[in-house]
């Protein structure tokens, strides 16, 4: 279509383009907790090793990182959100969230009274190619739009996809009982710690079988379940700073990179090639 043909046309395309499409955008959780709109989109960048500390928001959130780690911490689990994975945080859930390598987060702040299909609970999720897309793109959208507008389909698409997503078990229980919390405190900050439940007995002051009946009762699975968990998530840490999927296996009492490979797909959803740096 020529200028000739349809004057009106582009003197509207014009106009249009002087205008800036976005205006700034805050970074600040507390704006986006009153917006008009379901869904609001915010786009934050954190540093390795930066710690969000606890609190909790009005809104439903749905935190997810299109580059590094993230480790996301409740009074009572433990969640690691790696790529291609996000976190979905009910309102008034208290956590706190740590940062594993340069992550660049976007966060969807919810409205439960607005929104037609959400999780109920805090859970880990798999993040389609289409999902991705499509935080992405409300991200890009004002922050404040209307129903009908191109942000408000973007954010319908969103709720139904969030639904369709499949939950996955990233999460580490943790425990209430005291002799459990210095067990899981020595073994969260040190996973390849090889102690058995017998040499863990002379550290805490509880038999062997003591410990194992409180692991099922307090965290719902056995010890080596419990510690096979945590150990997947110090070797996605590591996977993602471009450790060798031999070296990583090795460190985390695998004796092959293979056995480790179909051990940690199992668990996690996905193989370690799937995490490592490109």
């Amino acid at each position: 279509m020529s200028c000739q043909h349809s004057s009106k046309f582009c003197q509207n395309f014009e106009f249009n383009r002087r205008i800036p499409i976005h205006k700034d955008r805050s970074t600040d959780p507390l704006e986006f907790q009153d917006l008009p709109q379901a869904i609001g989109a915010m786009s934050k960048s954190f540093d390795d090793g930066y710690v969000v500390r606890p609190h909790d928001h009005d809104r439903d959130q749905l935190l997810y990182a299109t580059a590094g780690i993230m480790r996301l911490r409740t009074e009572r689990e433990a969640w690691i959100v790696p790529p291609d994975r996000a976190v979905y945080i009910p309102a008034g859930t208290r956590h706190s969230v740590s940062m594993h390598g340069n992550v660049d987060m976007r966060t969807l702040y919810i409205d439960v009274a607005a929104v037609r299909e959400r999780p109920d609970t805090l859970c880990v999720v798999a993040v389609s190619n289409l999902l991705r897309e499509l935080i992405l793109a409300l991200s890009e959208e004002p922050v404040v739009y209307g129903s009908d507008s191109r942000g408000g389909l973007i954010a319908r698409l969103i709720e139904l996809e969030m639904l369709r997503a499949r939950q996955l078990s990233l999460h580490v229980p943790l425990p209430k009982d005291q002799r459990l919390q210095k067990l899981c405190a020595r073994l969260l900050a040190d996973p390849s710690d090889n102690r058995t439940l017998i040499g863990w007995s002379e550290v805490v002051g509880a038999s062997p079988r003591t410990l194992a009946r409180l692991f099922e009762s307090d965290l719902g699975m056995t010890f080596n379940l419990w510690r096979q968990r945590i150990r997947f998530q110090s070797a996605m840490e590591a996977l993602s700073h471009g450790e060798p999927v031999s070296r990583v296996a090795e460190k985390h009492g695998y004796r092959s990179a293979s056995a480790f490979s179909a051990a940690f797909n199992k668990v996690m959803g996905s193989p370690p090639s799937k995490i490592q740096v490109e």
